[in-house]
């Protein structure tokens, strides 16, 4: 049998949007740098000052393989989270995705990694290396609350949060929206009086 991770990963994030009803939407800025990047672990949160990613580097130590690195920069977008180097420092370790609430630099180097990265842009400039910031806490990323150990499911449309309490009962949610969404599109698919007919039962004719 498939373990979570595995299911939630099969899973389109609006199905399992709609299953949360629309609350643990990442902002929608933040999108992969390859729009075919799919991700889906457990979160290894980070919650660093603007400008100093040594909380990063101290994550990237600690994260276990198979977690997803989210991280709260607060939204800046001048200074680079991380760059290819640090980026594959992450790969090499077995963290399966980093998500960030800002902005990378390197991108050539980082796509060429094949290693999924979400975040809102890139850069040019570096961040320093300080001392500050936390990491395995409550964070805010995105505009949504994150703890460490929620399943973080990211893909062409954005990043969704999974409360680790609520998991079990939001993949058979999301599960069963899938299933429907699938049969609806089966029904209509070259079927124009089908498509008539859903529109005439949507728009209550």
């Amino acid at each position: 049998m498939k373990d979570i991770l595995s299911m939630f990963a099969e899973i389109p994030t609006p199905c399992i949007s709609d299953a949360m009803q629309g609350l643990n939407n990442l902002d929608p800025s933040i999108k992969p740098l390859r729009e075919h990047d799919k991700i889906a672990g457990r979160a290894f949160t980070v919650k660093m000052p603007v400008g100093d990613n040594h909380a990063v580097l101290r994550a990237i130590r600690e994260a276990k393989p198979g977690d997803v690195l989210i991280i709260d920069a607060k939204g800046d977008t001048y200074r680079a989270v991380a760059g290819d180097f640090v980026v594959g420092m992450a790969k090499t370790l077995g963290i399966s995705g980093i998500v960030v609430d800002g902005v990378i630099r390197d991108i050539q180097g980082i796509l060429d990694l094949q290693f999924p990265v979400f975040c809102k842009g890139t850069t040019v400039a570096a961040s320093a290396k300080a001392g500050g910031g936390e990491v395995n806490v409550p964070i805010s990323c995105g505009g949504v609350a994150v703890h460490p150990g929620d399943i973080i499911v990211g893909d062409a449309d954005g990043v969704v949060v999974v409360p680790q309490n609520l998991e079990t009962v939001i993949l058979s949610k999301a599960l069963e929206k899938m299933k429907k969404d699938q049969e609806r599109a089966d029904l209509v698919s070259g079927n124009p009086e089908a498509v008539r007919k859903y529109l005439d039962s949507v728009l209550g004719k």
